[in-house]
């Protein structure tokens, strides 16, 4: 160790005195670069390594994170393309009624009637909402139907397209008053006893008349879409088409007509009147 020290000692000093000394360092740091480029060599390496482990630990974790993000923003999208469509509706709904006039009740479907001649469907308010038996219900396009039974929080409904109901409604155009019954099938409703002479057309938009004071006058009912006259018969055959979208709406409102004093079980309109039995081929 002392000839070691007292050789870089001289060393020191002939760098420090002679400049010839500095060119042979050089050189000779020319000569070990190598070396030290080896000797470092595995711990850059490792370093190397252990860094790109980490990254890629961290672009692991990362795309986890981002998929997760993006089933749960994807999810939401869906969520929020249900919730404007509903929305939507619920604005159609709201715009088919005059607040200030008749007050109402929102409703939702919570089922329909699994018998194909029965058109009838169940909703999620009732008696503890003040639903009574007889109630008129529509969706945003028209009149869908009327309340028959009450149980505490749900209230079955009567479709205007079933064969036993029947209302009174008037032609839009020129006030012409008759009698509409459901045939059974969402699509054809069937007008009574109209005068072969009678000025009724296609197109004819048929509103509730308000006669027998259940249902409140001027709503939507139906649209005449056959007008078929038979030169041997007093009356014309008239069928139409019920506005509401019966098999598509979900969302309802529960009427409230100020003028209108049903009592619970009364009868339906098919009870009111004496109605022509349908035929069979409007049953299938």
């Amino acid at each position: 160790m002392l000839l070691c020290a007292v050789l870089a000692l001289t060393l020191m000093f002939a760098e420090h005195q002679l400049s010839r000394v500095e060119a042979l360092r050089a050189q000779l740091s020319t000569v070990v670069a190598p070396i030290q480029w080896l000797v470092s060599l595995p711990s850059d390496v490792l370093s190397w390594g252990s860094l790109a482990m980490s990254d890629q630990r961290a672009l692991v974790d990362e795309n986890r994170q981002l998929r997760q993000q993006l089933l749960t923003l994807s999810h939401r999208v869906q969520r929020m393309a249900s919730l404007t469509a509903e929305n939507v509706r619920l604005r159609e709904l709201l715009n088919a009624t005059q607040r200030d006039d008749i007050p109402f009740l929102t409703a939702e479907l919570l089922s329909l009637d699994s018998d194909p001649f029965t058109q009838q469907m169940v909703v999620d308010r009732g008696r503890r909402d003040g639903v009574y038996v007889g109630q008129p219900v529509m969706d945003a396009s028209g009149l869908v139907g009327q309340v028959t039974s009450v149980s505490a929080y749900t209230s079955r409904v009567l479709m205007v397209a079933d064969a036993n109901h029947a209302m009174p409604v008037q032609v839009n155009r020129n006030g012409l008053r008759f009698i509409i019954q459901g045939t059974g099938r969402f699509d054809a409703m069937r007008v009574l006893h109209v005068p072969d002479t009678a000025d009724i057309r296609e197109g004819d938009l048929l509103v509730s008349s308000g006669l027998a004071g259940r249902f409140p006058v001027g709503y939507p009912v139906a649209r005449v879409s056959e007008v078929a006259h038979d030169p041997g018969k007093p009356f014309a055959t008239v069928m139409a088409t019920p506005v509401a979208k019966l098999q598509r709406a979900r969302h309802f409102l529960l009427l409230f007509p100020p003028d209108v004093d049903v009592a619970a079980g009364d009868s339906l309109w098919t009870d009111d009147f004496d109605l022509d039995p349908l035929p069979k081929e409007l049953m299938r």
